[in-house]
């Protein structure tokens, strides 16, 4: 594993090497590995010694390594993405918020399902998601490696991954919202995890029509607390926020001198309600006329003490809210004019300064925490809003502004006061210097880039080796696979004097949004499961949990439990005969202990299909309502008698 400091200047020698002998067979028609000339592969696949210096910054041998994770969004699969970096290659997608039959997630295991349960809504099944902005756990503004959390914007919902497993572990629902794009940010020690709404909609989830917007629609922002030895969301002491009707945007979280604070970005503060088939102007116009927008400055630590006390608080849909008249009298929420359709604003790693973009200003603008501070200590306030909160003077706040170009939208941080942010209308980054507020470069990406991903680039530390562009369109890059295109990810090198492009990475299961970057050593991820009988569910091994020996199937009335066990190559027991209209349920544990060895279980006809990871104990429950012989069958392959590790499923009429 390559560590940062020592490690990246033994990397940065193991690079040149390679990359000596490359420009060596290149200049010199000599020869690499197996024989090749270098420079004739070169030269009949088109490749530049700038083509050649790439692969091998990028090349990870059979059996290395990569030096970081990023976990991305996955947009409207519903689910979270794991790519290393420098390959980037794509190690695995997260089952979430929809199913993920490979996983066995939502595809007959009881305990999947009843977490894909939790998320269900107004009584209905959502069976997809929009998984937009992950955040991995912090311990003092650092990530930890120990947990994920990840929004569905299109049905407010907050999912709880356990890296330990890779396995989603809970999916909480925020009534309140309409959607939630501004989730999910973690506090620094991940006390709450931070949810923004999108949309403003009634809170009461009752109907409102739109010439009442003034009056009854509302944002909200919800402050999940996290419980770290459970690792769970403990929703009992949660808490929301009510906001005006402005639609808010990202998140972030201060950290040193600014910890105990959020800030939310918010656009419409027009309250526009569109209408274009009614003559009104339509969102993008009535929605982006005002010169400025204004930015949410949360006092989160005081809010979570006033959401304690009696009297100041009122339930909504089951959810213990803040009115937002008691924010502004409590002094928790205050509002920052910025730049007119912001999209993030980005704590600076000292978490001295935020940094905002807004999509039709070519400036960064730059706040200062300290006069930020005083603002609020002296009331120095240009106004309030139409709902009574205070508006900080925004020139008493402002640090400088940087002219960057056109469509600035997201901020990332390198190492020595380093920021780089993402030009959408350009298809650019632009880099530049947090010490003198100067633009120093940008490089063009293509195309269209949203999000930026930095190696640690959200935490108090960043590396500064690596930048993710996270494009969201590819055009001319890869292979025509029809009208749909894939998203395209563009690996950055960031650790030399000049930005340098190394590699397209194709994302064709769904669009992107947001992505985060750890190093890989920080992730412990187990490669079985710490016993055998281990319930995923409940992270520890289940003493009932069928074990080598004590396979059986007991029948009480119509009740029927089987208690199988999986090893290569075969289920025992082969045979389950059941009667029409039983209910049974399946209890399956993998026993191997070997690494890789992951047997699946599926029933014709069925709808099941479980993955069973080393270790790793299951159940499914089904009635068996059609009579008839049904094959189940292992659907991992795993070893050389995999076709012979099936069994019979006989349901007596």
């Amino acid at each position: 594993m390559i560590h940062h400091g020592s490690g990246r200047g033994a990397r940065l020698a193991a690079l040149g090497a390679g990359l000596g002998l490359a420009l060596s067979g290149l200049a010199c028609g000599g020869t690499a590995g197996g024989g090749a000339d270098v420079s004739s592969i070169a030269q009949a696949r088109g490749l530049s010694a700038t083509d050649v210096e790439a692969a091998v910054k990028t090349y990870v041998p059979t059996g290395k390594m990569d030096d970081y994770l990023m976990f991305a969004s996955g947009g409207q699969s519903g689910q979270v993405e794991i790519i290393g970096i420098p390959s980037m290659r794509l190690l695995k997608v997260v089952g979430v918020f929809t199913p993920e039959p490979w996983q066995g997630w939502g595809t007959g295991a009881e305990e999947t399902h009843q977490v894909l349960a939790e998320g269900r809504m107004e009584g209905r099944d959502l069976t997809w998601g929009d998984t937009h902005h992950p955040a991995l756990s912090e311990t003092d503004a650092d990530y930890d490696g120990q947990y994920l959390f990840i929004n569905d914007k299109a049905n407010p919902r907050v999912a709880v991954i356990d890296l330990r497993d890779m396995e989603t572990k809970q999916i909480v629902t925020d009534p309140l919202m309409g959607a939630n794009h501004g989730g999910t940010f973690v506090t620094p020690n991940t006390e709450y995890v931070i949810e923004g709404s999108q949309y403003a909609v009634p809170l009461d989830g009752q109907y409102a029509s739109l010439d009442q917007y003034r009056e009854r629609y509302r944002g909200a922002v919800t402050f999940w607390k996290f419980d770290r030895d459970r690792g769970r969301i403990d929703q009992a002491r949660s808490f929301s926020m009510e906001l005006p009707p402005y639609w808010q945007d990202l998140s972030d979280a201060g950290k040193g001198p600014s910890a105990g604070w959020a800030f939310i970005n918010t656009f419409n503060t027009e309250m526009a309600t569109g209408g274009d088939m009614e003559g009104q102007p339509p969102f993008e116009a009535g929605a982006s006329a005002n010169d400025m927008d204004l930015m949410n400055v949360i006092d989160w630590r005081k809010a979570a003490q006033v959401a304690t006390e009696p009297g100041k608080t009122v339930t909504i849909q089951g959810r213990r809210v803040i009115p937002l008249k008691t924010a502004v009298a409590e002094g928790i929420l205050y509002f920052i004019p910025e730049p007119k359709s912001p999209h993030g604003v980005d704590v600076t790693p000292d978490g001295t300064r935020l940094v905002v973009s807004g999509k039709l200003d070519p400036h960064v603008t730059v706040y200062s925490w300290a006069k930020i501070q005083k603002a609020i200590q002296d009331q120095d306030f240009s106004g309030k809003d139409a709902y009574g909160v205070p508006i900080l003077n925004f020139d008493s706040v402002l640090d400088g502004q940087v002219e960057l170009g056109l469509g600035p939208l997201h901020t990332q941080f390198g190492s020595n006061d380093i920021a780089y942010t993402s030009l959408f209308i350009e298809s650019a980054v632009a880099k530049w210097s947090l010490k003198d507020m100067k633009l120093i470069e940008k490089l063009p990406v293509h195309y269209n880039v949203g999000h930026l991903a930095a190696a640690e680039g959200d935490t108090k530390s960043p590396d500064g080796n690596y930048l993710v562009s996270l494009n969201k369109w590819s055009i001319d890059r890869f292979q025509p696979v029809g009208p749909l295109h894939p998203q395209n990810f563009q690996l950055i090198d960031i650790g030399g004097p000049h930005m340098d492009r190394l590699y397209d990475m194709p994302i064709g299961i769904g669009e992107p949004h947001y992505a985060q970057i750890i190093k890989a050593d920080k992730i412990k991820a187990w490669t079985t499961y710490p016993g055998v009988g281990f319930d995923p569910g409940t992270m520890s091994v289940d003493s009932a949990a069928p074990q080598a020996g004590k396979e059986r199937i007991e029948r009480k009335g119509n009740e029927v439990d089987v208690y199988m066990t999986a090893i290569r190559s075969h289920f025992t027991p082969e045979h389950i005969v059941v009667n029409r209209g039983d209910h049974v349920v399946i209890h399956i544990t993998n026993i191997e202990q070997a690494r890789d060895a992951t047997h699946g279980f599926a029933i014709d006809k069925h709808n099941v299909n479980l993955s069973l990871e080393p270790g790793e104990t299951q159940t499914v429950r089904f009635v068996a309502d059609r009579a008839g012989v049904f094959p189940y069958y292992c659907t991992e392959f795993c070893s050389a008698l995999h076709l012979e590790m099936a069994g019979y499923l006989l349901v007596r009429p």
